[in-house]
């Protein structure tokens, strides 16, 4: 049976949603298969994921979206320009027969083999550089998109709290002011009822009106 869960999502689940359907879409993949893989995750069916995507998280994230397409545009210009270079060595090979230096129909020297297949070796070990340097940039790319998602979640959190604060202090600054006027009319009050008169002794007293 599918997952079914209803409860509210929690900001690790939100987080998790918005790093696995970027990832998808910087490595080729389809909006789809995240919602299927955070659903698995969160025991959560994959429309419900795919809900949560489009009615929230996926405002929170924009910025995220665009760079995750521009970064699946590099990886295809990456494979396009490794496929020609794979089919311009097999070309080589294929006219090993007439290597560099060689004229059609002499003979093929050993040392000229030797440094053909030293070249073809070359570009072998370049490219598994090539390869292990890509693989920990994506690592330390991944980890970044990673920290903003947390960190972009901590400001919303934290805007919300300042926005409740704010909400807070005009409520004691309005209670403040109402206090004070009421103060202030109550002393008003007080001294138009009270009136000073001279007793029989020639000194005043203070009478209520």
């Amino acid at each position: 049976m599918s997952p079914t869960r209803q409860d509210a999502w929690s900001q690790d689940e939100d987080l998790l949603l918005a790093e696995v359907v970027l990832r998808h879409i910087r490595e080729g993949g389809t909006q789809l298969q995240a919602f299927e893989e955070v659903g698995k995750q969160l025991s959560r069916t994959s429309a419900a994921c795919g809900f949560r995507w489009n009615s929230y998280v996926r405002k929170q994230y924009k910025s995220g979206i665009e760079l995750a397409k521009r970064q699946r545009k590099e990886l295809k210009k990456q494979v396009v320009t490794t496929e020609g270079e794979v089919i311009q060595d097999s070309v080589k090979v294929e006219t090993v027969s007439s290597p560099v230096g060689c004229e059609q129909g002499t003979t093929i020297t050993f040392p000229a083999v030797i440094h053909f297949l030293e070249g073809i070796h070359q570009k072998a070990e370049d490219w598994a550089s090539y390869e292990v340097d890509r693989k920990n940039s994506l690592d330390k790319i991944k980890e970044l998109e990673k920290k903003t998602f947390y960190l972009a979640a901590e400001n919303e959190r934290l805007s919300k709290n300042l926005k409740a604060i704010e909400e807070d202090y005009r409520s004691l600054i309005e209670i403040m002011e109402r206090a004070r006027k009421m103060v202030v009319l109550q002393d008003e009050d007080r001294q138009q009822k009270v009136k000073f008169q001279m007793d029989k002794n020639g000194n005043l007293e203070r009478v209520e009106k």
